[in-house]
């Protein structure tokens, strides 16, 4: 590669430098070996060997490397003293001296050899800067545009120059979503592939609700409160358990804010979504029933399972604790990692009379 095109080729990996932050010198590095390789595997191994790429011309030279001996036994890796002189004017003995070899045919393949190379090394360095971006966001939220929206409803986002997509799965149901606006999603999963780093962002995962919290409230922020547990239905409700070992904090107070507006700005993030805060209990029993709110629990008993809770409420209190489709009930189950059985007080009692009434007695026939 010489002259004109050897000089287009340096210009093309500047601006490559520019526009993609790769080293100029880490491509023609790179260049350099795969062009070595290449040369081998034409060539043979048997000679020590060097590709050298010219920084300011672009030219491409190939050199034998030889040790001065005074005699010769192997001529691939060895060279004389005398004749060492015709390509190096001082060489002594043990010195090394390159030699250019001519090789017409390798130099003009080596242009388009090149191009392919670099095309390869600025995918894979797009890759990993890819991966690089996301990477150090995960568990995090980060801030987008939305450019687009396809037929499928997938929705891509653009952040800082990279593209990522939110899939129909990681949408939340009361999200509205308009091409041009801000957008803030919770990076759930970065992880790398033979191609393109694996992205998964989202508006419905627990996370972002765990997240927002961080963001809104600056006791959770400075570790002053701790986010226990998290239970989400996106675009519906959601319970979130907090504590602190500071009693002299107001952990759901802290959450709400003063007026609500702490959590009314998180509200508004989620577009209306519900959110329970509740305050975090040593006692199963006590957490239970703190977390079946709005609905007033008479009593909670830890099962021998140790997996499950039987809760008892009066009629009346029966539909809040279990909630819309069973909504309530779920997320309490999900917020305390139990099995919640609600049971109504009247009901309860049927069933412990029955169980205790005698059996009747069949008779013998003779």
């Amino acid at each position: 590669m010489k002259g004109k095109d050897a000089k287009i080729f340096l210009e093309a990996l500047e601006e490559l430098e520019k526009e993609k932050g790769i080293s100029k010198e880490s491509l023609l590095e790179t260049v350099e070996q795969a062009l070595l390789a290449a040369y081998k595997k034409h060539y043979g191994d048997e000679e020590k060997v060097e590709v050298e790429i010219d920084r300011e011309t672009g030219d491409i030279g190939v050199f034998e490397i030889k040790t001065v001996v005074d005699d010769v036994y192997d001529a691939a890796l060895e060279i004389s003293l005398e004749d060492a002189r015709e390509y190096k004017k001082r060489a002594k003995l043990g010195d090394e001296v390159k030699i250019e070899v001519n090789c017409e045919e390798f130099r003009r393949n080596a242009i388009q050899n090149g191009k392919q190379i670099v095309i390869q090394k600025v995918r894979e360095a797009e890759r990993q800067n890819i991966f690089d971006k996301f990477k150090v966001k995960e568990k995090d939220i980060i801030n987008g545009i939305i450019r687009r929206i396809d037929e499928r409803k997938n929705i891509f986002i653009e952040f800082d120059g990279t593209e990522a997509i939110l899939p129909m799965a990681e949408q939340s149901p009361a999200d509205v979503y308009r091409v041009g606006e801000r957008i803030k999603v919770y990076v759930a999963e970065v992880e790398k592939t033979n191609k393109f780093p694996k992205i998964v962002i989202s508006r419905k995962n627990e996370g972002l609700l765990r997240k927002l919290f961080e963001l809104e409230i600056p006791e959770i922020a400075e570790g002053l409160i701790e986010i226990k547990s998290v239970a989400r239905e996106a675009g519906s409700r959601a319970k979130i358990a907090v504590y602190s070992a500071d009693k002299n904090i107001d952990t759901v107070g802290a959450c709400i804010g003063q007026k609500g507006l702490r959590i009314k700005n998180i509200v508004d993030e989620l577009n209306g979504e519900k959110i329970d805060i509740v305050e975090w209990k040593d006692s199963i029993e006590e957490f239970v029933s703190a977390v079946l709110s709005p609905a007033k629990v008479n009593s909670v008993e830890l099962l021998e399972d140790g997996t499950t809770t039987r809760v008892i409420v009066d009629p009346s209190q029966l539909s809040l604790a279990i909630g819309k489709n069973g909504q309530n009930a779920r997320l309490a189950a999900k917020l305390t990692g139990m099995r919640v059985d609600i049971k109504v007080k009247e009901d309860l009692k049927k069933t412990e009379e029955v169980m205790t009434e005698e059996p009747a007695q069949e008779e013998n026939e003779d």
